[in-house]
């Protein structure tokens, strides 16, 4: 099958059985899956090779939806829907109001207890999980190399402060007090989230900008999302232990649930979502570490990064701030890559300070109204992030309607 069919076959949207075929035996594609279902949520699986899975139902409904060309009135429509437990909006295409009532619920093991002891977590350690998400999440997906591509190419590549808002988003929606209760905002964000997911991978395999660098045909397969999982919470984890900060067990765990739940929500199947933090260590070092380099796209997306503060008289958000911070949580190998140059004053700051900062936090932590204070404080940085990146509009994670028409 030439180039041209296989992107006609992509187009049409039905296609993902025979994109699998042909992928199936493509040189390319013979490196052996190693990580075994055992390892799951459920235990069991197919074994299926995840850089060979996609979401297939969400991306024959949103093929559906633009070659019917409701994507624009469907993205009007859902955007007033917000909270986990309203409504959907009248007038919705059936397929899609069918598709969305059903992946609103949660997953039949998803534990209500453990999303509440999650909730007690992010309250104590917000500043901390604020800081990671940005800089060992955020700048991180520079360096995943599929990633950075795929979103260098599409249309969040072309403004990056808000495709970096509705990530915060996420991040902010999971940790909420109320990220998977009715009033959260959580299961919606992460199915509007697989909806646009869907939507990038109808559009870029259209893109000869993409294909012409892409080291695969359809992009965002579960093996790219688990990736991009695991530079969530599972980086977040290894980092905590590097700081020494004392999470205890049921907390540790509950993290790991809040993360779980998500990975279910974005369309990820259950098989590929590991059950224990060994679990999630040992797929991590399969999927995540040895994948890790620098691309011209990961260097520019890291570029527009560091410069989302500019313009600004006085912010937390300068370049030589998030270029040391960035140094500090993710190493000098990669701040390397990303031609982050040593900053002599922050840096030195962050390496003497930081530590000692962190453990008179934790130290005070067990005082009465220590948790509340936190949590208090730690909303209002997130607020201020969050009205900074959306530039005070209100965040609309949507199906995207085009490619990124810029490569600067």
């Amino acid at each position: 099958m030439s180039d041209l069919s296989r992107r006609n076959v992509l187009k049409t949207g039905g296609a993902l059985a025979a994109l699998a075929a042909v992928a199936a035996a493509s040189p390319a594609q013979a490196r052996p899956w190693r990580w075994s279902p055992a390892g799951s949520i459920p235990g069991t699986g197919d074994g299926a090779d995840p850089r060979l899975v996609w979401d297939a139902e969400a991306d024959t409904l949103v093929a559906s939806l633009f070659e019917r060309g409701e994507v624009p009135v469907v993205n009007d429509l859902l955007r007033g829907w917000k909270k986990n437990g309203q409504p959907l909006p009248a007038g919705l295409p059936a397929d899609l109001q069918d598709f969305l009532e059903r992946h609103r619920q949660l997953p039949e093991w998803a534990d209500v207890g453990k999303l509440a002891t999650a909730v007690k977590f992010n309250d104590k350690r917000g500043l901390y999980l604020g800081v990671l998400y940005g800089f060992a999440s955020g700048m991180m997906s520079t360096v995943i190399p599929k990633e950075s591509v795929a979103v260098y190419y599409s249309k969040g590549g072309a403004n990056m402060k808000r495709r970096i808002s509705r990530t915060a988003k996420l991040g902010y929606d999971i940790g909420s007090r109320n990220a998977y209760l009715p009033e959260g905002e959580m299961i919606v964000t992460g199915l509007k989230t697989r909806l646009a997911h869907a939507g990038v991978r109808y559009l870029l395999p259209q893109s000869s900008h993409w294909v012409n660098v892409a080291p695969e045909e359809y992009p965002i397969s579960q093996h790219d999302m688990m990736v991009t999982w695991h530079s969530l919470p599972t980086t977040v984890m290894r980092v905590l232990k590097n700081w020494q900060v004392p999470v205890a067990a049921d907390e540790s765990e509950a993290f790991l649930h809040s993360w779980q739940v998500s990975a279910h929500m974005l369309g990820i199947q259950d098989q590929y979502i590991p059950a224990t933090w060994a679990d999630a260590e040992s797929q991590a070092t399969q999927v995540l570490d040895p994948i890790l380099a620098p691309t011209p796209e990961g260097l520019k997306l890291a570029d527009m990064l560091l410069d989302l503060g500019a313009g600004l008289d006085f912010t937390l958000l300068t370049r030589p701030i998030l270029g040391a911070l960035t140094r500090y949580v993710l190493g000098d190998r990669i701040a390397d890559w990303l031609k982050i140059p040593p900053e002599p004053v922050w840096g030195t700051l962050l390496n003497v300070g930081w530590r000692p900062f962190i453990a008179v936090r934790e130290g005070l932590l067990p005082l009465p109204l220590a948790p509340d204070a936190y949590w208090a404080f730690d909303e209002l940085l997130r607020q201020f992030v969050l009205l900074y990146m959306s530039e005070l509009q209100t965040i609309s994670i949507e199906i995207p309607t085009f490619n990124n028409p810029n490569y600067p």
